[in-house]
């Protein structure tokens, strides 16, 4: 059975169960490098082995390397007990001064600040409207989106219902008395099609704050969001911050920003559960006072376009291998290496790649995954010194890749055409699912009907063995399913893998004609 690296925006990944202790390597980073201990001791002891990671600033992955200003501040700052309340309004306003705007908070991820936003514009600073939260009654408890996004969960975990939207007129019907809120993401608010401007104009007509998510985006002052007239901003702390992983920041109107921190921790209300620690605040404001002394976007962006470069230059220098600098790609301040290869050459599938690299040593983390051949390289999460060993460790692995094999399959066991009805079991509850499935030969095409949605899907018959795959789109997310099973009569069961959710197990039958 073969395994496939998946990762999605901020980290989709399931690498299966850990190698044993006895089995690790020793760590990638050679001793003494910059910002680094000698040894990766701390993790390998519990049998956990550290990576160098090309996919950027995912969760998943661990964040972005913290700058050492960081790390000196949240030391310091263990050593003393303070008043978060009287912290906060401390660090709000050096956070505002610094980015030129209002009011800040810091929060425990970008993902809270989003929540703490919502509640702000729903309960505002009202204590019995803090407490009847989630309860919404009487409260305005819609969100008018532009496009659904993953993220998106933080806001309606509220129970505001979000109404999504695409168009400038759609948008401009969705706004009504019951609008707390208009949200959207940095990458929407770039749309030319639909500017900023006019979505603000037309939500502050109504009275209906704006909020923009760039929690990847990279830090400016005066906050770019903000300057076009946006209330509010949020941003993950431990991307391009390269502050502590478990902060995010809102930024924006006082009035809001302050209503916000009320409703969150260490205040009894909803957001009581999203913490962030005095250690993290402070690390936070080191990152971003960091961010605007000594750093800047056009220095690091030329620094890690030297940096593929100098990757790219190595594995081109395997025949079949290509790469193609992308700079500063539609809402994004990074450029990528796209590095692609020939399948008459190399006979690796990207998700094959990823598992090599992923699995070898020096471990290298990448964004490669499925039956493609290309995929996209970051730097913005290594040091200088790791440039040279990612490029000989790609070098060596694309130079040793085996040729193409060819594919045969064996004739199929049977035809699967039709509908079969499936039962998946999760590491807790179970749901019923349809295929109808299409058979030509080997392959596989139809329908995958979920609990509630539906999406095609793809696969093979190879004699008994059965894999296929579908996306489902469902509320702002893309479920995975890549199901691999054994036909036996009338019965297919097996292993579904579902992305981030990890394994579960399922069994199909056909369903008799009537």
């Amino acid at each position: 059975m073969r395994k496939t690296g998946m990762v999605t925006r901020r980290g989709v990944f399931q690498a299966g169960a850990l190698s044993a202790a006895g089995l690790l390597g020793g760590v990638a980073s050679p001793a003494g490098a910059a910002g680094r201990p000698a040894s990766a001791a701390v993790y390998e002891r519990i049998g956990v082995r550290p990576f160098i990671n090309l996919t950027g600033a995912f969760t998943i992955n661990g964040g972005m390397l913290t700058l050492p200003e960081v790390k000196q501040a949240m030391e310091e700052a263990s050593h003393f007990s303070v008043h978060m309340d009287e912290l906060m309004a401390s660090v709000g306003p050096r956070l505002a001064e610094l980015l030129q705007c209002e009011a800040a908070i810091v929060t425990s991820g970008c993902s809270a600040a989003l929540t703490h936003a919502t509640s702000a514009c729903v309960a505002g600073g009202d204590p019995e409207l803090i407490q009847q939260l989630p309860d919404l009654t009487g409260l305005k408890d819609e969100v008018v989106m532009l496009h659904r996004y993953t993220y998106d969960h933080a806001i309606r975990t509220l129970g505001v219902k979000l109404t999504a939207v695409t168009t400038r007129e759609e948008f401009l019907n969705a706004l009504s008395h019951r609008t707390a809120m208009v949200a959207l993401t940095a990458h929407g608010a770039s749309g030319r099609a639909f500017p900023l401007e006019e979505i603000v104009a037309a939500a502050h007509e109504r009275g209906i704050p704006v909020l923009v998510d760039a929690a990847a985006s990279y830090p400016r002052s005066p906050d770019p969001y903000l300057a076009r007239g946006a209330d509010l901003v949020t941003y993950s702390g431990g991307k391009l911050y390269r502050g502590p992983q478990c902060t995010g920041f809102l930024f924006g109107r006082k009035d809001l920003v302050d209503a916000a921190w009320l409703n969150s921790s260490p205040h009894h209300s909803f957001g009581r559960a999203m913490k962030v620690g005095k250690e993290e605040v402070m690390g936070a404001l080191a990152a971003v006072e960091a961010c605007f002394a000594r750093r800047g976007l056009d220095k690091e962006v030329a620094m890690w376009s030297d940096w593929l470069g100098r990757i790219a230059r190595r594995i081109e220098q395997v025949p079949g291998v290509s790469t193609k600098l992308v700079a500063r790609p539609p809402a994004s301040d990074h450029s990528y290496l796209d590095v692609s290869w020939d399948r008459a050459k190399i006979g690796y599938t990207a998700g094959e790649l990823h598992d090599v690299l992923f699995m070898g040593e020096p471990r290298l983390q990448t964004m490669a995954s499925g039956e493609g051949n290309r995929f996209p390289l970051r730097v913005t999460n290594i040091e200088e010194d790791q440039v040279s060993i990612v490029a000989e460790r790609l070098y060596e692995v694309f130079r040793a890749a085996p040729r193409p094999k060819e594919v045969r399959r064996a004739a199929p066991a049977a035809d699967l055409t039709g509908r079969w009805d499936a039962e998946l079991t999760f590491v807790r509850g179970s749901s019923t699912h349809q295929f109808y499935f299409e058979a030509d030969g080997n392959r596989l095409a139809g329908t995958h009907h979920g609990r509630n949605a539906q999406a095609g899907l793809r696969g093979f018959i190879d004699g008994n063995r059965v894999e296929f795959a579908s996306r489902i789109r469902y509320q702002g997310s893309n479920l995975n399913y890549a199901f691999q099973g054994e036909l036996r009569g009338d019965t297919i069961s097996g292993e579904v893998r579902l992305g981030e959710y990890g394994p579960a197990t399922w069994s199909a039958r056909r369903r008799k004609p009537a």
